[in-house]
């Protein structure tokens, strides 16, 4: 494939992946929807009236830890240096208690699904151009038939430093034939890997998988609160120390993206649980790879949440918009990945966010679920 064809279907499929590791940018647009959406606030009181303990007859369910209800303050902290625009400003929020999957959801426990419902993930099935062209400026070219085939994004290593990090199709690859089962492309396979966390995973895959197994995704506030485990602004979930990195998290380990020197054991993702649970229990919630929330990406929201109230169980914006790409319809995406380098994005850090278009699946990106009270309440009466 040549690299014309590369930067082209990279461009169309994840177009808003060159707001993974950089610094947000403004436009004149950027204004037009501060006060677009409607954002339940409560006055800060002491104390919320809020969901910290399950009820004593609802159990829980198997792989999952209980995340007890708390007021926190979302986003990222003072001091963090690598911080980037859309982390700020912090701001106050509320959350109920509610269980969490121990760890990201694995190839095993995708297969089941996929054995259960012969469901078909996007990335394997043909690619929509009508579709996508949706998403895109008015006048984009459609890439070559050639390349418009089922399939998902690749990592690769450059042969070479590369010039610049902005160029993301320099170490992405289009691979027909790359998905769930195949994550390297045809001639890969996940043999062996039961327990490596599922990815190629497009967001419908993973709210598929959640209708079928009786959860939910996580909001991007929830996700936040499970991660920092009562740790008051702290950059990671293990505290501050950045130099217990290699031994706390699967990230990129070298010069990115050249050389990976694997000093925390692997180079692409790892078996779950591989590393050491935060104060919660749950497993890598930074690194290894991105997970899906169910909130939409809007640049100005975390503004609109900093009022000096605090927002109560916040679902998230109620539609997406991207400053530097009005036409993206885009999913938060957190914890970061093995791909995660302090000289690139430091994703690791538990504040840190990206944007993911719905129908874009890569070689870094899986979910977890979550269940709640009401949910395990209602399966239990139905």
């Amino acid at each position: 494939m040549t690299s014309k064809l590369i930067k082209g279907l990279c461009f169309t499929i994840v177009l808003a992946f060159t707001y993974a590791c950089g610094e947000q940018k403004t436009s004149k647009k950027a204004d037009k929807t501060e006060t677009e959406d409607e954002i339940k606030l409560s006055a800060v009181k002491d104390t919320f009236s809020l969901l910290k303990e399950p009820p004593a007859h609802i159990g829980v369910p198997d792989g999952m830890v209980w995340i007890p209800g708390s007021v926190y303050m979302q986003g990222a902290v003072p001091g963090d240096a690598y911080a980037m625009g859309h982390e700020k400003p912090q701001h106050s929020v509320a959350v109920n208690g509610f269980f969490m999957d121990l760890h990201e959801v694995t190839n095993a426990q995708f297969a089941r699904f996929v054995d259960a419902t012969n469901y078909i993930t996007v990335a394997e099935r043909p690619i929509d151009w009508e579709e996508m062209k949706k998403q895109l400026p008015e006048g984009t070219a459609k890439p070559h038939d050639s390349v418009m085939q089922p399939g998902s994004l690749v990592f690769r290593k450059p042969g070479k430093p590369v010039p610049n990090l902005y160029d993301f199709s320099q170490w992405w690859m289009w691979k027909i034939g790359a998905n769930w089962k195949m994550p390297k492309g045809p001639g890969s396979s996940i043999e062996g890997k039961d327990e490596y966390p599922v990815v190629h995973i497009a967001f419908e895959d993973a709210v598929a998988y959640c209708e079928w197994a009786g959860r939910r995704l996580p909001t991007e506030a929830e996700w936040e609160l499970a991660a920092r485990a009562g740790r008051k602004n702290q950059v990671h979930p293990w505290g501050d120390d950045a130099e217990s990195l290699a031994k706390m998290a699967n990230t990129w380990t070298g010069e990115f993206p050249v050389s990976n020197t694997k000093n925390d054991g692997f180079e692409g993702s790892a078996p779950v649980k591989t590393y050491p649970p935060n104060d919660f229990g749950l497993y890598d919630m930074s690194g290894n790879v991105w997970e899906w929330t169910s909130d939409w990406y809007n640049t100005n929201y975390y503004k609109q949440l900093s009022t000096g109230k605090t927002a109560y169980d916040p679902m998230g914006s109620s539609e997406p918009y991207n400053a530097g790409n009005p036409y993206a319809r885009e999913k938060i995406i957190k914890g970061g990945s093995f791909l995660c380098n302090a000289s690139y994005c430091a994703s690791y850090r538990t504040s840190s966010r990206m944007a993911n278009s719905l129908d874009s699946s890569l070689e870094h990106l899986g979910f977890r679920t979550v269940a709640t009270v009401d949910m395990l309440e209602k399966d239990s009466d139905g």
